[in-house]
């Protein structure tokens, strides 16, 4: 039998990147290959398959090739018609070791051993499915990739999650063969020195209490009710302020305009600044004094990641993994509740002494999460299923 070293010299990986177009997941695959190290867990090679803006997102490494695939520049259709039947048979010829897919969906045939990663929750949330109503489109692409996604864990070799409240919310309705707790990483530009937490005395209308909240305006981010929190402590008095940043599903979208126009109608106090290039939000961050995220539905939130490494007092839901996530390092409330959110801000705005300590905390959390690490875990973890399927 061959020893490990001469097996992980012909370990090949493909990576399937058929269904990473945008976001986050891009973001996940470039970090990723720009920190990996390559030879890892004898790994020498990885070749990519995706569409043109996905590939020009990607680093330039001497082990990695890229390979454009015309059918992912067009609709869905078409690119799961190629990750299904054309997949297999470009995997096979480039000679892969086995094949990873971190979109969650992966080919259903083919005989290559298979990785996909969980990044989605929403499919396996039922509770949160329904918030988008039964009627709409969106519900039921939610209940599609539900099927699908399940399908894929559980023919996979293995599967990765991002957190372990991820891994145990899919183990009731899925049977995975094996699994790895790996999460994702934020970037340096994130983190800030030491910065000093204004008292309640040194906030006024010229110079309010700054609250940041970015995420997609969705309908299980909740956004509306932190709105209606900053209102009530408007109406108390506070000078504070809120910012809402990221692009937004439409529906929700139009439910947080009228509630900022009923609340606020001169955006005096509450405004929605839309989508800011990735590139540059770490200056958002920045600016603001304390940070709030009321979502009910997260995998690995790296929003919140980039707001403790940002050294940012946080107000926090305590849905999901975030507590797993932000441990003792912020403030929650229930995201569903105006009042209890309006109350956690309260705490970050009059008590400088805690937010400084928040802050502090949340901080030293984040430093744990690198993309180094996540590459070195996430690619040891697929040549260990590689190997384990070929029963070495």
């Amino acid at each position: 039998m061959s020893s490990s070293t001469d097996i992980g010299a012909h370990l090949v990986v493909g990576l399937d990147a058929s269904n990473i177009r945008a976001g986050g997941g891009v973001t996940h695959l470039a970090q990723m290959l720009a920190s990996a190290l390559l030879p890892v867990a004898g790994i020498r090679r990885i070749i990519v398959w995706g569409g043109q803006v996905t590939l020009a997102r990607l680093p330039e490494q001497e082990w990695l090739t890229k390979i454009h695939v015309g059918w992912l520049d067009r609709n869905l259709p078409y690119r799961i018609l190629w990750q299904q039947f054309g997949l297999p048979r470009a995997a096979a010829r480039a000679g892969c070791s086995v094949l990873f897919s971190p979109g969650g969906s992966a080919p259903l045939t083919g005989r290559i051993p298979c990785v996909t990663m969980s990044q989605n929750m929403l499919p396996f949330e039922s509770n949160e499915r329904r918030r988008f109503g039964w009627c709409s489109w969106m519900y039921w692409k939610l209940l599609a990739l539900r099927w699908v996604q399940g399908r894929s864990f559980r023919r996979a070799s293995g599967v990765i999650f991002l957190t372990r409240y991820a891994r145990d919310t899919v183990h009731i309705q899925v049977a995975v063969h094996r699994d790895a707790v790996v999460a994702h990483g934020v970037e340096p530009r994130f983190f800030r020195n030491k910065r000093k937490q204004r008292t309640p005395e040194e906030c006024t209308e010229a110079n309010p209490f700054r609250i940041l909240y970015v995420s997609i305006i969705d309908v299980y981010k909740h956004q509306d009710n932190v709105a209606q929190a900053v209102a009530q402590l408007r109406a108390r008095g506070l000078p504070v302020v809120v910012d809402f940043i990221g692009p937004g599903y439409g529906p929700a979208l139009k439910r947080l305009r009228a509630q900022i126009l009923q609340l606020d109608g001169s955006e005096k106090y509450m405004k929605y600044r839309g989508a800011i290039a990735f590139e540059h939000l770490h200056t958002a961050y920045a600016e603001a004094d304390a940070f709030v995220f009321a979502s009910s539905c997260e995998n690995l939130p790296n929003i919140l990641l980039e707001a403790m490494a940002a050294r940012l007092p946080i107000a926090s839901s305590n849905r999901g993994p975030m507590p797993e996530i932000l441990g003792d390092a912020g403030v929650y409330f229930d995201p569903e509740q105006p009042i209890e959110i309006a109350h956690a801000i309260e705490c970050l705005y009059t008590n400088p002494t805690l937010s400084t300590l928040l802050a502090e905390k949340g901080q030293e959390r984040a430093r744990g999460y690198t993309w180094t690490r996540c590459a070195h875990e996430t690619l040891t973890f697929i040549a260990a299923m590689a190997r384990v399927e070929c029963g070495y």
